[in-house]
């Protein structure tokens, strides 16, 4: 029979059993390696069955056992430890804490998904670990961050296998009474609650759930209430899902919804308001017109209110392909926005005009929700510097008349959270060489260059290891492939051969990630017999463990997935390639220690960042990878090795996979396998051994999340608070003002004339050539431009290559024509063929950017004419 309602019972745990309570819900333990030993040792058997989930343990153990715990001395002393190290975490000072004064009091961090711990499924792929992993980095740090998402009732999907190999998807409810969250209450206790205006009079309400990472809030808004009609109650039903208009409200309410939430939370615990905000990707980019509405009803106008927002603002884009971004009709919006609807004070065509793509190339019907949040944040990012060109040369319309170099987006390559990702035995390893406390603030705070306390880590030591993790994986993976068949029908006489799937002494590959196109699941499978032949080398063995998700909705991912399944089933090699589905954080955390060797094959440029790979390489995994994100910026043959890639215009996309998969093939089997199999007088593998060392000590420091997050402390959050500051409303309106002004005097700005001390087209080395420009800036006046002088190498076609800008001085009163002389040298510090330009810029303290205001003023082509020679 069914239940007709649902409850949940929560135990009622002793008194001296109470901070139990606070040490689950706190979700620190998922990264506190004392905290999940304490649970595991209230019951082993319950927290196996809860999936090492403190809330589902509590929840499951036997009341005796509890009243046994409560009268044991030593599990006493245990629990006050561990409570105790838990406040003192909270409490005291940390990274940020010793940092100058200036830094942002609070920064409001938005995310469509958070991948924290398995036990709070809300997360994807990679951009959710991502944001879990900046909250978690955050937390250790210091850093005031809030937090904000969605919280999914049914998660992404749960993804199992037919008995053919096809994906099939399951979507459990979730209860959040039953997960590890608190509802957020007014003082009354009354659920807080934020609400959307839908058109037609209607509403959209949502209450907010907080989840507490250790010193960071979360808070997750669920449209799951009784006030909504059945629809608006779907509108957080799960990651990913429904079409255009269920996507956008999904956008609207994070982004408006979230802004209200924070708004919220700091009124009921007094934590302090954000100076800046930071959304990771567009899909929350909606927070920053919900910003200008709250300045817009406080006095300011549009303008003026959009010059403040700009300011304190951080936007992160994580794709490298315009097929990536969400994008809305304009109709969609239309119907949503405006007096009938959300923000009916702001301007319909104000808010149109933010997304659209007014720019050659687009399509002026479309909002594009990255295009927004470009235009809505004064700082912006890329997370790799592979990924940071690419984004430029994507957004480079933009900025018209700018180069790609010179699009306001740099890049901070992300970094994963260590305490998270890296296994037990990895740590205790450390502990052992450098003290308990060391390892930790090694791999949470960071900060050094280098890990040279790795190289003395005996040989033998860490062999061992690399030996335990791999049999680790061995049972795991046989455990997971045992239920996974049982999954698609097959009965216990069938599944003998699972004992011996994998051996724990063969050179183990990784590949796992969601499976979209360009990511190539089945690049492996290009040539099915030469794949066969390595796996089954008599001498040199090669056995790999494949997991992902294709999206619900790509039949083309899932027809991938099919044929890796169907080549995994074959019996001649099903004992070394194995294809685990239901990928998540659980199985990650087993798989990226146990393997040898870790594999991307992505068609580059388009695997933005890719940190499955930095996540491997922490636990002492070498990477085999395509010159792609990460890899492209760090890879050295010290520790890896690099897949040769056939990226030219004109390769047909078929050729270029059997040019890469064969390149492959030829790495494993002539580089990679005889490395790992050749002994030393040792007997070890010493030069595999050294690989390893090298991956750790040189490596490991850079991948840190840690890392990553001072990086956007110190290079975007801390400069974006100083803007915030800066931008009250009266500067804002001055900001605006001068804008506005000078972009309708614009037209009238010009570079009349251009000379140079030069007399022939060649130079020496170290000399310097006077430089003398005559500009018109018409309505405009010295202090409103900057004129430069832009010079570099120059290629076969006079464009300028690794351009340096110098500013040139004005030297004198108007001409008779109104026009104005600046001077400057030009200094020439390279050789070979070598030019120069020069332009105008507008020029105010307040922008963060030369090309912020997407102008420039460059000579005519009769100008250029008479400008002298190139020097060469």
């Amino acid at each position: 029979m069914k239940a007709i309602r649902r409850f949940t019972v929560r135990p009622v745990l002793p008194d001296p059993l109470r901070p139990l309570s606070d040490l689950a819900r706190n979700l620190r333990w998922s990264w506190h390696a004392e905290t999940r030993d304490l649970f595991q040792s209230v019951d082993s058997a319950a927290w196996a069955a809860a999936g090492g989930d403190p809330v589902r343990l509590l929840g499951s153990v036997r009341p005796a056992r509890l009243a046994e715990l409560a009268g044991d001395r030593r599990f006493l002393r245990r629990l006050t430890a561990v409570a105790d190290d838990l406040d003192d975490y909270l409490s005291g000072d940390r990274w940020y804490q010793a940092q100058s004064a200036g830094l942002p009091a609070a920064v409001a961090y938005f995310s469509p998904e958070f991948g924290i711990t398995a036990a709070l499924p809300q997360y994807s792929g990679g951009l959710g670990i991502l944001a879990g992993d900046h909250l978690k980095a955050a937390s250790d740090l210091g850093v005031p961050l809030i937090g904000v998402g969605l919280l999914y009732r049914h998660g992404y999907f749960r993804q199992t296998l037919s008995r053919d190999g096809w994906q099939q998807e399951h979507y459990p409810v979730l209860d959040p009474n039953e997960l590890p969250l608190t509802q957020l209450k007014e003082p009354d206790g009354t659920p807080a609650r934020i609400s959307l205006a839908l058109p037609g009079g209607t509403a959209l309400h949502a209450r907010v759930w907080l989840a507490q990472v250790g010193r960071v809030p979360l808070l997750l808004l669920d449209s799951d209430v009784e006030e909504n009609d059945l629809g608006e109650r779907g509108v957080t039903d799960r990651l990913y899902g429904g079409g255009s208009e269920h996507r956008l409200l999904q956008e609207m309410l994070l982004g408006i919804g979230g802004v209200r939430a924070v708004r919220m939370y700091c009124r009921l615990t007094g934590h302090p308001e954000p100076e800046v905000f930071h959304t990771n990707e567009g899909h929350a980019g909606f927070l920053g017109l919900e910003r200008i509405a709250e300045l817009c009803a406080g006095g300011l106008d549009f303008d003026a209110a959009l010059e403040a927002v700009r300011g304190g603002t951080v936007f992160t884009t994580h794709t490298p392909v315009p097929a990536g971004i969400d994008r809305f009709d304009r109709e969609l919006l239309a119907r949503h926005f405006g007096p009938d609807a959300e923000l009916p004070g702001i301007d319909l065509q104000r808010i149109l005009a933010l997304g659209m793509e007014t720019y050659p190339g687009g399509e002026p019907n479309l909002f594009n929700m990255a295009v927004m949040g470009l235009r809505l944040a004064q700082r912006a990012n890329g997370v790799s510097l592979l990924h940071g060109q690419v984004s430029r040369n994507m957004f480079a319309g933009l900025w018209p008349g700018f180069d790609a170099e010179e699009v306001p987006i740099t890049s901070v390559t992300n970094g994963v959270h260590a305490p998270t990702w890296v296994a037990p035995e990895v740590l205790r390893l450390g502990a052992r060489q450098i003290g308990a406390q060391r390892t930790e603030d090694a791999l949470s705070v960071g900060g050094s260059e280098r890990w040279d306390s790795v190289a003395d880590i005996p040989d033998q030591e860490v062999w061992e290891l690399r030996r335990t993790l791999r049999e680790q994986l061995v049972q795991e993976v046989r455990e997971r492939l045992r239920a996974s068949w049982r999954q698609r029908g097959a009965g216990n006489a069938e599944l003998g051969w699972i004992d011996g799937v994998l051996d724990p002494d063969v050179l183990t590959i990784g590949f796992a990630r969601r499976v979209p196109s360009y990511k190539r699941l089945t690049l492996m499978l290009r040539d099915p017999d030469r794949l066969t032949e390595l796996l089954l080398h008599p001498e040199r063995p090669v056995q790999i463990v494949v997991a992902g998700k294709a999206h619900p909705a790509d039949d083309g991912g899932k027809r991938l997935v099919q044929e890796l399944v169907r080549f995994a089933d074959d019996p001649r090699v099903r004992h070394r390639l194995v294809f685990l589905p239901d990928y998540g954080m659980a199985m990650a955390q087993k798989l990226y220690p146990g393997c040898d060797v870790w594999l991307n094959n992505p068609l580059r440029p388009l695997e933005a960042c890719g940190t499955s790979g930095m996540k491997a390489a922490l636990n002492g995994c070498l990477n085999l990878s395509v010159l792609d994100g990460w890899w492209d910026e760090w890879f050295q043959p010290d520790f890896g090795w690099a897949v040769p890639t056939a990226d030219g215009a004109c390769t047909d996309p078929d050729r270029r996979d059997d040019i890469e998969a064969a390149a492959l093939y030829d790495l494993l089997e002539q580089r990679v396998a005889p490395r790992f199999y050749e002994r030393g007088r040792g007997g070890l593998p010493d030069r595999w051994i050294e690989m390893v060392r090298r991956t750790l000590s040189q490596l490991g420091p850079k991948v840190l999340a840690g890392r990553m997050v001072r990086e956007y402390v110190d290079r975007l959050y801390t400069p974006a608070a100083q803007s915030h500051r800066a931008l009250t409303p009266d500067t804002a309106r001055d900001l605006a003002a001068w804008k506005a002004r000078v972009r309708a005097a614009w037209p009238g700005v010009t570079v009349d004339h251009v000379e140079t001390s030069a007399t022939t087209a060649t130079a020496e080395l170290g000399t310097a050539v006077g430089l003398r420009v005559r500009v018109r800036l018409g309505e405009l006046g010295p202090d409103d431009v900057e004129v430069q002088a832009v010079s570099g190498r120059v290629d076969e076609e006079d464009r300028i290559t690794d351009a340096t800008v110098v500013p040139l001085k004005p030297a004198g009163a108007p001409d008779l024509e109104g026009r104005l002389l600046y001077e400057g040298p030009l200094s020439l510090d390279r050789t070979g063929p070598y030019g120069y330009t020069v332009r105008v810029l507008p020029a105010h303290r307040l922008l963060a950017s030369a090309a912020e205001p997407g102008l420039v003023a460059v000579p005519s082509q009769e100008v250029v004419a008479g400008a002298g020679v190139l020097l060469r």
